[in-house]
């Protein structure tokens, strides 16, 4: 009986490790997300032949999912806080996937223009379905990680974005190769409907989840995680929950207007890797689509790597005893430093150069990318929803200009030695916003109104 009982207490006492799990569930729907977000990049030298598109109207179809996305971003932080992450996320998932599927059929409504119309109003649909994606993940993360794991944990599900180029960007080349531009949104668009229901099955909050046991249940609340996940905002913190008396709060802050600042500037580096690099491939490099799609694999990993290897970092040095402030700075400053070799692609001429400095270039945008850690650290636990949807609106703004900015820039000089150079200053901008703009990086705390 004795036996019995010390048993039962171990099991009881074992911290379990759910919170993993959870961690890999969103890495995976974000690999998604970005690979969604990037057919376009890969289906479009197929798709501006059959339909005549120029790089200026290319340029404004690849913006259409960034204002949809930018738009949406303030509903989407509302509907997080009053719904909660697991049923917004999940309907996220299955329309944005719907949308993707359907870009398949354009070339069936028999006119150029109309596909190129179809094409546009389809894009601008997704980006309004993923407008979620990134503050439902950021409050996940602030509800399910302590506070010196949250930097690892939130490089790990941002550095999606290069594993979704390594994995996707060679099979969907190999599919628009082998089989035409629609396989590739056909195959998208049917697992992203199945990651839905995945996605409704597993997640729930580490306070309801039957697996977490009450070691780590505690050790998650004690290390500052926000354990209840979804927890409406009182009226007498905020006024009003979702309100403009919280926006006007968040964008008053300094120190909030410099991280998204830096989030535009570093999101141009993402945009231009999600737009026109593996254009940029064939065009100016001269390479087939198959060739280009493994080529750009190559940075990815390097940035994949990067990502993860800068939230060790920052994690690394708040054990070691540093401030919040000197453990999220020196990666994002060192990161996008690095970041500004791109330009140098402008002055050599062999191509495995030119590969490698693109992957040196994402390797440090990979160590930089900590915005969203910094938005766990900072937000106000009552509206983490609302504050992740601000600093993704102004971030993915840059998802707006980029592609039409570069489009300009290409068709104007008739090369791409402009649009890396402004890709290499949005990089030396974050520097000056996180070393000039943001002082101390703290959590915010609400004014009564």
């Amino acid at each position: 009986m004795e036996m019995s009982r010390t048993a039962s207490s171990t099991h009881v006492a074992k911290r379990t490790k759910v919170r993993y799990a959870i961690l890999l569930l969103i890495f995976l729907i974000t690999t998604f997300n970005y690979a969604d977000r990037a057919t376009l990049s890969i289906t479009g030298s197929a798709m501006r032949t059959e339909f005549a598109l120029d790089a200026v109207r290319m340029g404004y179809i690849f913006s259409a999912f960034s204002w949809a996305y930018v738009l949406s971003q303030l509903p989407a932080g509302w509907l997080l806080d009053r719904f909660g992450a697991r049923r917004v996320y999940a309907a996220s998932i299955f329309f944005w996937s719907l949308f993707t599927l359907l870009q398949s059929s354009i070339g069936l409504l028999g006119s150029a223009g109309a596909a190129i119309t179809a094409l546009f109003v389809l894009r601008f649909a997704m980006g309004a379905a993923e407008s979620p994606a990134f503050p439902a993940n950021a409050k996940v993360v602030a509800s399910w990680f302590p506070t010196d794991e949250r930097g690892t944990a939130s490089a790990i599900f941002n550095s999606a974005q290069y594993f979704a180029a390594v994995i996707f960007t060679p099979l969907m080349a190999w599919l628009t190769h082998a089989f035409g531009w629609h396989m590739v949104y056909v195959v998208m668009g049917v697992l992203g409907l199945l990651l839905a229901v995945t996605w409704l099955k597993v997640m729930k909050n580490p306070a309801d989840h039957p697996r977490v046991s009450r070691a780590e249940l505690e050790y998650i609340e004690q290390g500052g995680g926000v354990v209840s996940g979804h927890r409406k905002a009182r009226p007498d913190d905020i006024g009003k929950a979702g309100g403009w008396f919280l926006i006007r709060q968040l964008l008053s802050n300094r120190m909030l207007l410099g991280v998204y600042l830096a989030q535009y500037c570093i999101n141009v580096l993402t945009y231009f890797f999600l737009t026109w690099f593996p254009i940029y491939l064939v065009q100016a490099r001269g390479m087939t689509i198959l060739h280009a799609g493994l080529v750009a694999s190559l940075p990815a990993i390097c940035g994949f790597s990067g990502g993860v290897l800068g939230g060790i970092l920052s994690d690394g040095l708040i054990r070691r005893g540093h401030s919040l402030t000197i453990a999220r700075k020196v990666p994002i400053v060192g990161g996008m430093l690095l970041s500004v070799c791109i330009i140098g692609c402008n002055y050599v001429s062999t191509d495995w150069v030119v590969v490698a400095l693109m992957s040196l270039a994402f390797f440090g945008k990979g160590i930089g990318a900590l915005g969203w850690a910094v938005v766990a650290d900072t937000s106000p636990r009552e509206a983490l929803g609302l504050s992740g949807a601000i600093f993704n609106m102004f971030g993915n703004v840059a998802g707006i200009v980029t592609p039409i900015v570069i489009g300009y820039l290409v068709a104007t000089t008739g090369s791409f030695n402009g649009a890396l150079v402004f890709v290499g200053a949005n990089a030396l901008l974050t520097v000056f916003s996180y070393l000039v703009i943001v002082k101390d990086i703290k959590r915010v705390e609400l004014r009564p109104n």
